[in-house]
C-alpha cells in the first residue's frame, strides 16, 4: 500500500472505470481532478499494488462535522480489480486508510454500498442508515 502518484494515473483510470456502475468517468474530468485530489490534504488516494502494477485504489476525506463533534471520514470509493479480490488488498487500503484518518482525528469512518456487506461486516463496519442521493447533472 502507498499514497497514490501522478504517474499512477492511467492505470487508477482503469479501475474506476470498472468500479463507476452509475456513471462513467470522463477523461478529461478525470484528468482534472486527479492531480488536485493528489494535492488536496484532506484527501487520500491510496493504491494496492500487486507486481508493479496498481490492482486497487481507494480514495477518501476527512471532514469536518458539527454533529460528530469534530472530524470524520469517508470513503468515496474503494475497489480492488476482479481477480485480485480475495488477497487482502481491500482490507489493507481499508486499514491504511484508517490510519490516516486516525492520525486526522476523526471519529469514525463511514461510507455507502450496495456491495461487499460481508467485506466490510468482517472488518468491523456496521450498517448505520440508508443512503439517498439525488443526481444534479444527468448528463454524466
Amino acid at each position: 500500500m502507498r499514497r497514490a502518484e501522478e504517474h499512477d494515473i492511467e492505470e487508477i483510470f482503469a479501475l474506476a472505470r470498472e468500479f463507476a456502475l452509475s456513471f462513467r468517468p470522463q477523461r478529461a474530468a478525470f484528468d482534472a481532478a486527479f492531480p488536485r485530489l493528489l494535492e488536496n490534504p484532506d484527501a487520500l488516494i491510496l493504491v494496492a499494488v500487486v507486481d508493479g502494477v496498481v490492482r486497487g485504489y481507494l480514495l477518501g476525506f476527512v471532514h469536518l462535522t458539527l454533529f460528530a463533534n469534530g472530524h470524520v471520514a469517508w470513503v468515496e470509493e474503494a475497489m480492488t480489480q476482479h481477480g485480485f479480490r480475495r488477497r487482502g488488498l481491500g482490507r489493507r487500503l481499508l486499514e491504511e486508510f484508517g490510519a490516516w484518518a486516525h492520525t486526522r482525528d476523526a471519529g469514525y469512518i463511514a461510507l455507502a454500498t450496495r456491495r461487499a456487506q460481508e467485506f466490510y461486516q468482517a472488518l468491523e463496519y456496521e450498517s448505520s442508515g440508508t443512503y439517498y442521493r439525488k443526481v444534479l447533472k444527468p448528463d454524466r
